[in-house]
């Protein structure tokens, strides 16, 4: 009897992903491969290493948007290979920003006529957007002072010590003295009398937040203004005031609608926010909006033609991505006030329902507050227990939540807390997994660890070190890890 042989290719071999050699062999990480590879090979080797991420979904660390409908995705990705800066070449592109700007300014109670363009534009991020609201007022302050015949060279800008990150490198990169008014114990955002206590002739302005990133709590912005309006009365000097609205600019308008904090206050020039957090679309989209012209020193716009056409830009950064900017109009127009007031009405009483199932442990201090950002930020009440927020938020990790556990900013980072960020896809029966979860962790850590009490006979010297007792010890290193919490 013939037995006939069929030899297989090298294709039929490849064919099964994982048996292909491209699974066998290690691929150079930090140079370039000698030799290219399948592409199906290459993307089962990363989405094979991206499975290892945390779930966005679950990740209540951050404020930015995990989730939007099917429709938008396809609306983003259909524009995936815009560059926004090409106006000429994408002139519809151009005109849903302007629309945005336009949108948001009014949403802000901007006095923008019809028919007139809004002041402002898009940005990669509040970060973006807070630099060139910044270097505005830097520039305006100089101008001023160099008609005055004064000193131009040390300007400075006045914000709570509780602001994002992005303030301290506008202040370091703009050569911008950051004079900041510290925290206390249960008051931690800016207070508005320390901080126009602290403006002087070089001030630039003041930044005030809607939307602490610590505990969500707004800022008290109407307050600020009238301090500062009769500062400037005794003074004679025009100190204004910038809004940092990234997490709360759009959650105000829709549930607050009677907190004056946005234009409507004379000293408010200039309000950035974030449409990639409560303005619902994906990381990379910010917005800044001045109050008028008058407000953005003309010799900051930029005017190139070697695009096709005439076109001002005032920006950071050249290139950037069309999508996130179309998905903003997007949600823009879908929802209208009646739909992002159903969310962030939603949104906060999730936020509610969380914080109450948290008091009744008992085990709790609640330190955010009730009005602002649908956060819910929460400290141990024991201080006596051997094991701390920073453990309770490794072990949460095991139930797949990334709960971020952080110092609250200077004075106050004695001070450990846990932040849950309540975002739209985070639903009713979510927030009662999770609150089953911490209680799970909460026995889990106390039969690990009994409870102990510590004295004053804690600290003692041994080995010629000084053993700090209690949470400090095990993370010395704690103190200033919340500035990128974002």
């Amino acid at each position: 009897m013939v037995l006939s042989t069929t030899a297989e290719s090298d294709e039929s071999i490849d064919s099964c992903m994982f048996a292909s050699r491209y699974m066998q062999t290690p691929l150079p990480r930090f140079r370039l491969p000698e030799t290219s590879i399948p592409k199906d090979a290459a993307y089962q080797i990363i989405h094979d290493e991206l499975m290892l991420d945390g779930n966005p979904r679950l990740n209540l660390a951050t404020f930015v948007t995990t989730w939007m409908e099917p429709e938008c995705d396809k609306l983003m990705m259909s524009a995936i290979n815009k560059n926004y800066v090409d106006m000429d070449e994408y002139p519809v592109t151009t005109e849903l920003q302007n629309r945005c700007v336009n949108i948001i300014a009014r949403l802000f109670h901007a006095e923008v006529e019809d028919g007139k363009q809004a002041v402002g534009c898009a940005t990669v991020g509040s970060s973006e957007a807070i630099m060139l609201a910044g270097l505005a007022f830097k520039r305006k302050w100089q101008n001023k002072r160099k008609a005055e015949g004064k000193p131009y060279d040390k300007p400075n800008i006045v914000t709570g010590s509780n602001v994002q990150v992005c303030w301290e490198k506008f202040a370091r990169y703009f050569e911008v003295e950051l004079k900041e008014v510290k925290l206390r114990e249960g008051y931690y955002v800016m207070d508005p009398k320390k901080a126009a206590e602290m403006v002087d002739e070089n001030t630039i302005c003041v930044c005030a937040i809607l939307g602490s990133t610590y505990n969500g709590e707004f800022e008290d912005v109407k307050m600020l203004n009238d301090l500062l309006v009769q500062k400037n009365k005794e003074t004679g000097w025009d100190t204004s005031i910038h809004v940092d609205a990234a997490s709360g600019g759009f959650i105000a308008p829709f549930i607050y609608p009677d907190l004056e904090w946005d234009f409507r206050l004379p000293l408010v020039r200039s309000i950035n926010v974030s449409g990639h957090k409560y303005g619902l679309v994906y990381a990379g989209v910010g917005w800044v909006v001045w109050r008028s012209k008058q407000d953005l020193p003309e010799e900051l716009i930029f005017h190139i033609n070697y695009l096709g056409a005439d076109q001002p830009t005032f920006t950071l950064n050249f290139s950037k991505g069309a999508s996130q900017i179309i998905g903003q109009y997007y949600q823009l127009i879908r929802l209208g006030f009646e739909g992002y007031k159903l969310i962030m009405e939603n949104c906060s009483a999730n936020a509610k329902y969380l914080t109450e199932i948290l008091e009744k442990t008992g085990r709790f201090s609640i330190l955010s507050k009730e009005v602002g950002v649908p956060v819910v930020a929460f400290s141990l009440k024991d201080k006596n227990l051997e094991h701390d927020e920073y453990e309770i938020s490794d072990h949460l990790r095991k139930f797949g939540w990334i709960v971020p556990a952080y110092t609250m900013a200077p004075d106050a980072q004695h001070i450990t807390l846990l932040r849950v960020v309540v975002r739209e896809d985070f639903s009713r029966a979510l927030a009662e997994r999770l609150a089953q979860n911490i209680e799970m962790v909460l026995q889990e850590l106390e039969a690990l660890h009994p409870k102990i009490l510590i004295t004053e006979d804690d600290n003692v010297e041994a080995n010629g070190n000084y053993k700090e007792a209690g949470r400090q010890a095990r993370h010395p290193d704690s103190v200033d890890k919340t500035k990128g919490i974002c």
